[in-house]
């Protein structure tokens, strides 16, 4: 689109400085007052998506409804905005060369030296641009991950060079750094950010606007300093200080005047100012909760909390509207056992079984099932979780001794989880996967159906292994229903123990279509759940 503009966010000193939510923030704020804004994210590792990538390098692979495998933070991009990303707002340094190497393979730079200037840069620009191109967004945000000096992170840096001389006003870019508090002078240094800004200049780029990250209120001399050394406006130097909440930033980001700032730098019409009035109304129930619950999540990755980022938020967004705080409860699956299990869920309202996969801490998290079932605590199975709640009720209610899934044994003489036969002889990892989004057709009266208030769903998916149809009825006869069902298909996606208080298994991911102002329904049911479990 000819007159889209284009906002880079780019991050110095160190890392984890929070340039998603930094940009989420912004993005809110300038979708408060009319414009049509998406943000996309530029990682500059190798990996051509995060897909195959273990939670402890790079936390949870969040999916999009296109099926792809994509950063985390495109969970707050999208739990921020209510809007929902694409294959095309997450590009890896590995899909850049993969695609650039595709077409010097097929003969199209017709016997040129292929090169990182202008050929890599030249693709990293196409997709920058292809949001804008292709979807007609007033504003597109591109954050690039990394920081500053990182020598994986320069051809970025290049492409943003190039594309600010060519864009002109319709682009601007905005560095967040790290602004340190020295306790022993009681005094907040600025070096750092200067030397991060010096970087960026010396590749080429002056930013428009400078963010400061900081555990304390800037002075006024403090910006004036930054604003000095940066060659940026005073009112162009922003504070970004730490709050409760990441939802409290996009309010702290308005007071600050950074969205007013880029509509100036862009020369957009200011429209509308931002009431954010259901953003606001979410965040006094979220502070004024009438109670406090605590619903423990069973996983293998609990020491890492951002490999289950979606569902802690999602948690968060349904604790809000329940007008409960929810406290997780992190359960490690592989510590957990029958000596230990009554101490671990002690005062627990609820129990989540976290997706995952692999056999490693399976057998916690099979005990964890059978534990809800037993003493009608409310439970709540995602993905694996779902899977493990079926073969526990295979083992210990229908009497399937040594009943499994086929991903964790092969030759068990009851797959009641298994891989589709049409997905055997696929070999390429990720190959197997079912993922994006699917529908769901709800049975009536269910527990999943009156928390939907609906007879059909679309949700996300990222698994291999399926429930068993063979074994359907056995399940059926014994009292675990199976209340969603993929009609295309004819696959389970959601089983529930009527009988039991809310006993519910979904073979999706409701997690990532939460959002602050459209929770997702099986998370509210959960905790609603949760409070009554707590009130009887």
């Amino acid at each position: 689109m000819a007159n889209t503009r284009y906002i880079f966010v780019t991050g110095g000193v160190t890392s984890s400085l929070g340039k998603g939510i930094i940009s989420a923030s912004l993005a809110k704020l300038l979708q408060s007052r009319g414009y049509k804004v998406t943000i996309q994210k530029l990682d500059p590792y190798l990996n051509v998506d995060p897909g195959t990538l273990n939670p402890y390098e790079h936390g949870e692979c969040f999916v999009t409804d296109d099926g792809a495998e994509t950063d985390l933070d495109l969970g707050h991009y999208e739990r921020f905005l209510s809007a929902a990303t694409s294959q095309a707002n997450n590009v890896t340094t590995g899909r850049i060369y993969q695609s650039v190497i595709d077409k010097e393979r097929r003969g199209d730079f017709l016997g040129k030296t292929v090169q990182v200037i202008p050929h890599i840069t030249d693709e990293i620009k196409r997709r920058i641009k292809l949001l804008g191109n292709r979807d007609k967004y007033d504003v597109v945000i591109t954050e690039i991950g990394g920081t500053v000096g990182d020598i994986e992170s320069l051809p970025y840096i290049e492409a943003v060079r190039q594309l600010k001389w060519e864009l002109g006003r319709r682009s601007m870019v905005i560095h967040l750094t790290l602004v340190p508090y020295l306790a022993a002078s009681r005094e907040l240094k600025t070096k750092p950010t200067q030397h991060s800004v010096k970087m960026l200049l010396e590749a080429g780029v002056q930013p428009d606007v400078v963010v400061l990250r900081s555990e304390h209120s800037l002075n006024e001399d403090v910006r004036q300093k930054v604003a000095l050394f940066c060659n940026v406006d005073i009112d162009a130097v922003i504070e970004s200080i730490d709050v409760k909440t990441i939802y409290e930033v996009p309010l702290k980001m308005q007071e600050e005047g950074l969205d007013r700032i880029a509509l100036q730098k862009l020369e957009l019409d200011p429209l509308e100012e931002p009431e954010l009035k259901p953003w606001k109304e979410f965040l006094h129930r979220l502070h004024n909760p009438e109670k406090d619950i605590k619903i423990a999540l069973v996983g293998k990755y609990v020491e890492l909390p951002d490999a289950y980022k979606s569902i802690s938020e999602s948690f968060v967004h349904a604790g809000a509207v329940n007008n409960v705080k929810v406290n997780i409860c992190w359960v490690h699956s592989e510590e957990l056992d029958s000596n230990n299990m009554k101490a671990k869920f002690k005062d627990c309202a609820g129990i989540l079984i976290a997706p995952g996969f692999g056999h490693r801490g399976i057998d916690g998290k099979l005990l964890a099932a059978r534990y809800a079932r037993e003493n009608n605590i409310p439970f709540l199975g995602v993905c694996l979780g779902m899977q493990c709640a079926v073969i526990e009720f295979a083992r210990n209610v229908l009497n399937f001794k040594g009943a499994h899934s086929t991903e964790m044994d092969r030759k068990t003489e009851y797959p009641v989880i298994a891989l589709m036969e049409d997905q055997k002889n696929i070999l390429d990892m990720g190959g197997t996967m079912r993922l994006g989004a699917y529908p769901c057709q709800l049975k009536e009266g269910s527990k999943a159906a009156n928390a939907y208030n609906s007879k059909n769903t679309w949700e996300r998916h990222r698994h291999r292994y399926e429930f068993n149809n063979k074994y359907l009825k056995d399940f059926e006869q014994a009292g675990m229903i199976a209340t969603g069902i993929n009609e295309d298909t004819d696959l389970v996606e959601i089983v529930e123990i009527p009988e039991h208080e809310w006993y519910v298994g979904v073979q999706f991911h409701p997690e990532y279509k939460s959002t602050v102002v459209n929770p997702h329904p099986i998370f509210v049911g959960f905790v609603a759940a949760a409070v009554n479990h707590v009130e009887k």
